[in-house]
């Protein structure tokens, strides 16, 4: 299991980043709660890391907070939630204030986040309120998705718009959300993290 690594940030996009270790680029994917606060291209970077083993392929997911990626492993062990969809959790929400919604029971506040409709938000809360019952509190954040493979957008806006579909919103109300933020000038970060505030 690859734990942890640090090195040098050679690519951003949101939610996706090329981090070269000695020499050999890793691809990993971040939550947008992460990806927010990483360096410039070009500067080092620590991350703690989970590795997911598939039979067509190895995954990499990478938290700044070691939290961040505990609360990762206990997403992806509720029924129903995938690595995907625990980190469309992570990039809509900090994760103290995912926690602050379980312990509460709020099922309304889990269902505003991609992918989480009225059952999964129960079953989120009813798996994980004892697991989560020291957790303290926090604040909410915007979240963002993965752009596509070989096609990989050419503009800030298709770059948000990208990321937001691949996080689980659908393309006419990710183009419709990014067409009402985006601003000359604004990077792909700043698009998907206004166009969020006005999405939940």
């Amino acid at each position: 299991m690859i734990g942890r690594l640090r090195g040098i940030i050679l690519e951003k996009r949101p939610p996706w980043l090329l981090l070269d270790v000695h020499g050999v680029g890793y691809e990993i994917e971040a939550p947008m709660t992460t990806f927010y606060r990483l360096p410039a291209v070009g500067a080092e970077v620590s991350l703690h890391t989970h590795l997911v083993v598939r039979e067509d392929a190895h995954l990499l997911y990478g938290f700044m907070e070691l939290r961040e990626r505990t609360l990762f492993r206990t997403l992806i062990k509720v029924s129903g939630v995938g690595a995907r969809l625990a980190l469309a959790i992570l990039s809509g929400m900090e994760a103290d204030s995912f926690a602050r919604c379980v312990q509460e029971g709020d099922v309304a506040a889990l269902t505003r986040l991609p992918g989480i409709g009225k059952k999964t938000a129960e079953r989120l809360v009813v798996e994980m309120r004892d697991r989560l019952a020291d957790w303290g509190g926090g604040a909410v954040l915007p979240a963002s998705g993965r752009p596509g493979g070989t096609g990989a957008p050419v503009t800030p806006v298709d770059d948000a718009v990208s990321a937001l579909v691949a996080l689980g919103y659908k393309q006419a109300e990710a183009v419709r959300a990014v067409k009402a933020v985006a601003a000359e000038g604004l990077t792909s970060e700043e698009i998907i993290r206004h166009a969020l505030r006005g999405m939940v």
